[in-house]
């Protein structure tokens, strides 16, 4: 597939703008990476909304934690390695115990962090933020989707950790695409396996899908970037009506995605299950098309997953 493609935190920082152009309660707090997460759109536009706390994430959540309770409408950006793990007792007790209005942006998630390596890399922040009981996690395809989930952000109640990558990556969806909190859709229908993705690896099963119609395989492909709460329903008709799916995400295999999927098909349509992901291990220093074979996760592999849940359906 030929597909345009368009930088996902420059979509991340101009979308922070639009939404400042349309409520003057929302503030972003930087800690030291508004270049990197492109909150530099922000702060140059509204100076007087932005806060920069420097290296400090711990602070920066208190900060957004604080504002949030006189009534504002903070997001706090940085890198997803240091929000979910070097904040996280901040996130936990002042956020989501609180049940704090705090939207919280993990930028550069998962391994396509621009050749930096494992420092700046987050492959567990979804099994992090998922296991907080009042948190929502929402998982980014693309420009148009991180877009989305910032405009429907400002007026999210609760604590909210979204999602987003760094570089240039296909864009999937139109202008018209519509976000909904915790709903899957199908860009494409099959009957043989349930291509089931969350984050940028969308693409990948897209085409995954079309190698596998060239070998008479109907492979129906899902957009699910609701992480928390999960489309339930979604998933259990997949498991009933097609009965093998693949999870994709660019997340560790454990804890994740595909394990949010799992508990939904262990409790109610057991069925076949593949996982594409990081297979509990930590990446490297590459190019995105080098980490991404590496990792086992182009559509080769997907469609290689794909075969063998068919293979397990049929017995």
């Amino acid at each position: 597939m030929n597909w345009q493609k368009a930088s996902l935190r420059d979509a991340l920082g101009r979308s922070l703008v639009a939404i400042g152009e349309r409520d003057d309660k929302v503030l972003v707090v930087n800690a030291d990476l508004r270049n990197s997460v492109k909150t530099t759109y922000f702060m140059e536009r509204f100076p007087d909304r932005t806060i920069e706390v420097g290296i400090a994430e711990q602070n920066m959540i208190g900060v957004a934690a604080g504002l949030a309770m006189m009534g504002f409408i903070p997001f706090a950006v940085t890198f997803a390695r240091f929000a979910s793990k070097r904040a996280a007792d901040q996130i936990s007790m002042s956020v989501d115990y609180c049940r704090t209005n705090v939207r919280i942006i993990g930028a550069y998630a998962g391994i396509f962090t621009g050749m930096q390596g494992v420092s700046q890399q987050m492959i567990d922040d979804t099994a992090a933020m998922r296991a907080m009981p009042n948190m929502t996690v929402i998982d980014t395809a693309d420009a148009r989707e991180i877009a989305a989930v910032i405009d429907y952000a400002v007026g999210h109640e609760g604590p909210l950790y979204i999602r987003v990558g760094r570089d240039d990556w296909p864009v999937v969806f139109d202008g018209a695409y519509v976000f909904r909190l915790g709903k899957g859709h199908w860009l494409r229908q099959g009957h043989d396996v349930a291509l089931i993705s969350s984050g940028v690896l969308l693409p990948y099963a897209l085409e995954a899908a079309e190698v596998l119609r060239g070998e008479g395989i109907e492979a129906g492909v899902v957009n699910m970037p609701t992480v928390k709460p999960i489309d339930a329903d979604l998933i259990a008709d997949a498991a009933n009506r097609i009965g093998a799916i693949v999870a994709i995400e660019n997340h560790n295999v454990q804890a994740g995605f595909g394990s949010a999927i799992a508990e939904v098909v262990v409790a109610r349509a057991p069925c076949p299950m593949e996982f594409i992901g990081i297979q509990n291990e930590y990446s490297q220093s590459a190019p995105n098309d080098d980490l991404a074979e590496h990792h086992r996760l182009t559509p080769p592999h997907i469609a290689a997953a794909a075969r063998r849940a068919i293979a397990r359906k049929r017995g």
